[in-house]
């Protein structure tokens, strides 16, 4: 993709999002029922949409939390629901709809004391400790957030009280009955926001103590202390804002809080490579201005909007790429946590680096590929059996020092000070200890692009079958898996997998655009993984016309 003149340099005033407008837009337009496009949907991160396009309106917000509130009456679901948001402009206005009809309905709901913002794993967090403590009383939470989307967007997510993000079967009982009181809205019940917040089953608490005074049980935070490491850290506008200072007094770190400002247009942020502003901590556009403090730091991080996702930045080579810190994570939790069961396996989804792999070999550890969204790390993550679960899009979570769970949703906080704690103990930050990684392992090429597709062609994608791929080699090298369920639970990955000894790429149709995405890598350099994409793009082309010659 050819880079956006603007990316990588501060936003300019005429990218700058019309606040007000959004908000009024927000209350003053209303979604046609009737219309596909205006409809509650719910992907793997929840419904996301803007107020102007019509997807992300105070109808759909009031619908979706009467449809969580019959959801969780359905399942006995009788406990507190932690209720948080982002820092997005149309987050608080959603906020404010989703109480209003929360507590007409009777849910005792938890919101932030001072009405602040709430990052999603603080939130998966909460939910978990309180059902650890009242087994019989379950809670479960919401996240108001479109993750790291423009300043234009918002979102909602449900986390069930496993804590993690909702699966298919719970998004698309919620997305009907969302949908059906679109159309007919008279079974939502609603109370004015003053009169709700003095009700008895509306709650103001302190969600950043308790997840704070946490921490030492998923990380060594004395050794980080101890070294004294310099540490950057970014907010970058987001929900963690008012959790750095906190952590850093508490356990006494070297920490900057590179910066403090909360700005719904986001005008702070470096432009996206797409000449958007976009919170997108993986983006090196996006992520300039903390790049260009790397060598002031031993190590520094930022997280976007909602603090599920990592950014690592190293003064041996700047950001990290996703999947490189992905393998030094694992390779370095899976070597220095003592407490965890020698059975606990490791987590990634199909399309992360299969530097992965070859760790969890040499560590002797099983390796479990799943198909593309966290929710599928949720009860191995819950019960122990996955140490670790990460996605090459930035987003992973980790069990604590005794074994048992830390959140089951991406906590970007946890893997931010995993960097500070590995440069802690090792002396080198985490991009040396990748160096060493690749000498052992190899060097591997990973790209992900895209390639036109039209609605026909992405459905026959996702519903193939090994049997339509007829090509046995792929680069030169002989095909050892043609995959359309993940290895690791079976699961429908929704696209394709093919695998060679030292290169692979994946095609999954795209659930927004008229398009595929093909992910690819290669462990034998540039032009081997540029032959695999070219043969990729061919074989698909194939699968999708019917033709097996």
């Amino acid at each position: 993709m050819t880079l956006h003149p603007l990316a990588g340099k501060p936003a300019p005033e005429s990218i700058l999002e019309n606040i007000p407008r959004l908000i009024s837009q927000y209350y003053s337009l209303a979604p046609d029922p009737a219309e596909p496009g205006h409809r509650v949907a719910f992907g793997t991160s929840g419904h996301r949409g803007s107020s102007g396009n019509l997807t992300f309106n105070e109808n759909h917000i009031l619908a979706i939390g009467q449809a969580v509130s019959e959801y969780r009456s359905s399942q006995g679901i009788s406990g507190p629901l932690f209720l948080g948001m982002d820092t997005h402009a149309l987050s608080e206005p959603a906020l404010i709809s989703a109480v209003e009809v929360f507590a007409a309905n009777g849910v005792e709901v938890m919101i932030d004391a001072d009405y602040g913002y709430t990052p999603t794993p603080v939130i998966s967090h909460a939910i978990l400790c309180h059902n650890r403590e009242n087994p019989g009383r379950q809670a479960d939470g919401v996240v108001i957030t479109p993750s790291h989307n423009p300043p234009s967007d918002g979102g909602f997510k449900y986390n069930p009280p496993s804590g993690g993000p909702a699966d298919t079967a719970v998004t698309e009982l919620i997305e009907q009955r969302a949908n059906e009181l679109l159309a007919d809205p008279a079974a939502i019940r609603r109370m004015p926001w003053a009169r709700a917040l003095r009700q008895d089953n509306v709650h103001r608490r302190d969600y950043i103590k308790p997840y704070v005074d946490d921490l030492a049980t998923v990380l060594d935070m004395d050794v980080i202390r101890e070294s004294g490491i310099h540490i950057g850290a970014d907010p970058m506008g987001g929900s963690g804002v008012a959790y750095w200072q906190p952590i850093a007094d508490k356990y006494r770190l070297n920490l900057d809080l590179v910066s403090t400002s909360v700005d719904p247009t986001f005008r702070f942020m470096c432009v996206d490579k797409d000449g958007r502003i976009r919170m997108d901590c993986s983006s090196p556009p996006a992520m300039a201005g903390l790049i260009g403090l790397k060598d002031k730091y031993d190590i520094a991080f930022g997280n976007d909007t909602d603090f599920d996702r990592h950014g690592i930045v190293t003064p041996s080579a700047g950001l990290m790429n996703p999947n490189h810190y992905l393998a030094v994570a694992i390779s370095y939790l899976f070597s220095h946590r003592p407490g965890w069961s020698a059975d606990a396996a490791i987590g990634k989804t199909l399309v992360s680096s299969s530097m992965i792999d070859r760790i969890a070999a040499d560590n002797g550890r099983k390796m479990s590929e799943v198909p593309v969204g966290f929710k599928w790390f949720v009860d191995g993550l819950l019960d122990g059996s996955y140490g670790f679960g990460g996605e090459e899009s930035a987003g992973a979570s980790f069990l604590r020092r005794d074994g048992t769970v830390w959140t089951t949703d991406k906590d970007g906080i946890i893997m931010n000070l995993l960097a500070a704690e590995i440069t802690a103990r090792t002396g080198r930050d985490p991009a040396e200890h990748y160096t060493d990684l690749s000498s052992r392992f190899g060097t591997p090429v990973y790209e992900r692009m895209d390639a036109p597709a039209t609605p026909a062609e992405k459905a026959i994608l996702a519903k193939l079958s090994p049997e339509q791929v007829t090509a046995t080699e792929l680069a030169g090298e002989v095909i050892t898996a043609r995959l359309t369920r993940a290895p690791g639970n079976f699961a429908v990955i929704g696209g394709l997998k093919v695998v060679t000894e030292n290169g692979w790429f994946a095609a999954r149709p795209s659930g927004t655009e008229d398009i595929y995405k093909i992910y690819a890598e290669s462990f034998k350099g540039r032009e081997h993984l540029e032959q695999i994409q070219k043969e990729a793009r061919k074989i698909v082309a194939a699968a999708l016309s019917g033709d097996s010659s």
